[in-house]
């Protein structure tokens, strides 16, 4: 946390028809384009532009946070950030990777349980020792805000969650290393990777293999936020912890102690191929407790709720798509 500083978060809120950016401190809110010139932007103000000169605009926004003075509850939560670029992780988490591989292996004669998970356990270590993160595309069109109903697509019955802590970039990165990624890190909000999870292997081209367009991309299936919330306010983003329920019943409870590659290697990662651009979005990967391994899949009516430490609380009700 800025010394002396009331803690805040960014918000993208929408009253009268119109999204607007807010800083928000606590339950109160105050507009940035009624403080633009203060801010050294045009107004109207965007995130974006924020997040373009984050060094210099914090500790502004810091020194504004106490002049919050409107009632959020006046206000619809937006997904706080749009993304030009959403880049994601896949069996970035050991518990949840070791999880999967025995679900889908045969144990031999003469050997237990115990000792093939324990193999497995090994090989994620190595992995993770030598190995590289798995990283791949997401649609910047599939972000919905955190308290949207999202539809569910008649083409899959296997609607499925991965509540998932996302980095926010604020100063370009290309070909960083992992010792200087996390500077290039504005701050973190929640992202629900919603999968459905007949889509992704494709029985027709088993030679390509996965199809992560299909499974991924519907129109609000990463719904994002509540909040972005500044990295100086978050502390270690591997120590953070990420709750979902399902219903009411808890699904996924795991820290980001848990990640294979940290945040820093996965944001170094990523800019090794590619520019990172303010406002882009890097997707940790899921913790174990997806609804698949054990048959539960999303169905009308159904309610998501999660949670990552500090980060605040998003809610979703699935509705099922009508013809």
């Amino acid at each position: 946390m800025l010394p002396g500083t009331t803690s805040f978060v960014l918000a993208r809120l929408a009253a009268d028809g119109r999204a607007r950016t807010a800083l928000v401190a606590g339950e109160l809110v105050l507009e940035l384009d009624d403080v633009a010139q203060t801010l050294g932007v045009p107004a109207p103000v965007t995130v974006q532009q924020l997040l373009a000169e984050w060094d210099r605009v914090l500790p502004l926004l810091a020194g504004l946070a106490p002049q919050a003075a409107a009632p959020l509850s006046g206000y619809t939560v937006l997904a706080p950030v749009e993304p030009r670029q959403v880049f994601q992780s896949g069996a970035n988490y050991r518990t949840h990777v070791i999880d999967l591989a025995m679900a889908h292996v045969e144990i031999a004669e003469g050997r237990t349980v115990e000792e093939v998970r324990a193999q497995t356990a090994a090989e994620m270590d190595e992995r993770a020792a030598t190995g590289d993160p798995y990283v791949f595309l997401g649609l910047p069109s599939a972000v919905g805000g955190p308290f949207d109903d999202v539809v569910l697509p008649s083409w899959s019955q296997k609607h499925d969650w991965e509540l998932e802590l996302a980095a926010v970039i604020g100063a370009p990165a290309f070909r960083v290393g992992r010792e200087q990624a996390l500077s290039h890190v504005a701050g973190y909000t929640i992202v629900n990777d919603l999968s459905s999870r007949d889509r992704i292997f494709r029985r027709d081209m088993k030679e390509i293999g996965t199809d992560w367009f299909r499974g991924k991309n519907a129109p609000g299936f990463l719904p994002t936020g509540p909040w972005l919330v500044p990295a100086s306010f978050v502390g270690d983003p591997q120590d953070l912890r990420i709750t979902l329920t399902h219903n009411g019943v808890v699904q996924q409870d795991e820290s980001t102690k848990d990640m294979l590659f940290d945040v820093a290697a996965l944001v170094s990662a990523v800019s090794q191929t590619t520019t990172l651009l303010p406002g882009d979005l890097v997707l940790t990967g899921s913790p174990a407790g997806n609804g698949a391994p054990r048959g539960i899949f999303l169905r009308d009516g159904d309610v998501l709720e999660g949670s990552i430490t500090g980060l605040g609380t998003q809610r979703q009700t699935y509705r099922a798509e009508q013809s």
